[in-house]
């Protein structure tokens, strides 16, 4: 490796990059040649070893150090900066070298360079040390290490109790920040919770809590594509592509979306009713039949409980439980719209409500056995749960403030 070496500094044209010459420099050191000899045979002065060294400036600007014993550094790239990385930094920091410059210099990210002049400078003066970072390095990086949620029982408490109302970890998260605004040891993100919960011998979290999680699983599975009902036509639809379009942007309230969940072999269900602007729930109940008849007439008892201004439209997918979808509209005044076939996104707010509602009724258990007032307290309890697409608001909070508005 050929090194240019300058007899004469006045003609140099600045200060030039030593990339190479460093690194030659330190591979020389570990061979155990001397700093003056390692100097000569790169070309460089024995102050600039020096400050290689000692990452700080020449003599006089400072208490010198003792000789760094400088190891080989071994072959390949490292997932971590070493101390001869450090180094450098602080020699190009002091140069005024951009973050972006020292990073490709280093063959790093220039993120990795910037995090790591933030993380180990000098908290109180800001000065980059490189033997002071590589101290503050090596004392952060001792595994295992307590997680923020087993070392803080408050934390842990409250999210614990919240799981236990099957509030999502989302929801939880963002409770904390609003009910401790100023405390960051109290603000953690729903990741985190997950993991609390899920990834063995951490502790964290009682197990039997993945029990109140949407999913009611132990542990993580990837999704897998849901079968395509089969198509059922229902006489005399109106298509969804009819439907206002006050109720597609969700701007005026009184606009539901339907749906039935079944229970163990189709032989129970119940009747699911979304407000679009509010994602309001009401759960019907269904204790005998849901063919089209029984479910027309409870949707019939139902709408009758609802004020005018909440009755604009009701949109169902094509399952045949609908075909009275007539008898209903007269008895109501409330036009239903069909979703197009295999279009679940169509109805959106209550396929995810659907989702929610098998946390209290687990598909293949007999849906008959739930009476009315269990399906109120149910719906009692989803319309008290923070949304994140209500800004955080409950849908009964955002329902009674709308029809304050309309008053």
């Amino acid at each position: 490796m050929a090194f240019e070496i300058r007899e004469d500094r006045s003609r140099s044209r600045g200060r030039k990059p030593l990339a190479r010459e460093r690194e030659e420099y330190f591979r020389l050191m570990g061979q155990g040649l001397s700093s003056v000899e390692a100097c000569k045979i790169v070309g460089i002065n024995y102050r600039t070893g020096k400050r290689w060294r000692n990452g700080r400036a020449a003599s006089g600007q400072g208490r010198a150090r003792p000789p760094v014993q400088v190891s080989p550094r071994p072959p390949g790239p490292s997932r971590y900066l070493r101390e001869d990385d450090r180094i450098a930094i602080a020699d190009r920091l002091r140069e005024g070298a951009p973050i972006r410059a020292i990073a490709r210099e280093l063959g790093r990210s220039p993120s990795t360079i910037s995090r790591e002049v933030r993380r180990n400078a000098h908290p109180e003066s800001g000065a980059y040390r490189p033997h002071a970072a590589e101290a503050r390095a090596q004392a952060r990086r001792p595994r295992p290490k307590d997680g923020k949620i087993a070392a803080n029982s408050e934390l842990r408490e409250f999210i614990q109790q919240r799981l236990g109302l099957r509030w999502s970890p989302e929801q939880i998260c963002q409770a904390l920040r609003e009910t401790f605004p100023d405390r960051p040891e109290m603000h953690v993100v729903h990741e985190t919770i997950y993991q609390a919960l899920y990834v063995q011998g951490r502790g964290e979290l009682r197990r039997e809590l993945t029990a109140a999680l949407r999913t009611g699983r132990a542990m993580r599975r990837p999704r897998a594509q849901a079968d395509r009902r089969r198509h059922r036509a229902v006489k005399d639809m109106v298509n969804i592509s009819e439907r206002p379009a006050e109720a597609a942007d969700r701007a005026v309230p009184g606009h539901w979306e339907g749906d039935l969940i079944l229970g163990a072999g189709n032989r129970s269900a119940i009747a699911t009713l979304v407000e679009r602007a509010t994602r309001y729930v009401m759960l019907v109940h269904l204790p005998g039949r849901h063919d089209a008849e029984a479910v027309s007439g409870a949707l019939i008892t139902t709408a009758a409980t609802l004020p005018a201004h909440l009755k604009q439209s009701l949109t169902w997918d094509q399952g045949s439980e609908m075909a009275a979808h007539k008898a209903f509209s007269l008895a109501t005044d409330i036009p239903v719209f069909f979703c197009d076939p295999a279009s679940p996104w169509q109805r959106g707010s209550n396929e995810n409500t659907n989702g929610l509602l098998r946390q209290y009724f687990p598909k293949g258990t007999d849906l008959s056995q739930h009476d009315a007032a269990h399906l109120a307290a149910v719906a009692a309890e989803l319309n008290g749960r923070p949304r994140k697409t209500l800004g955080w608001e409950t849908p009964a909070e955002r329902l009674a403030r709308l029809l304050a508005d309309s008053d």
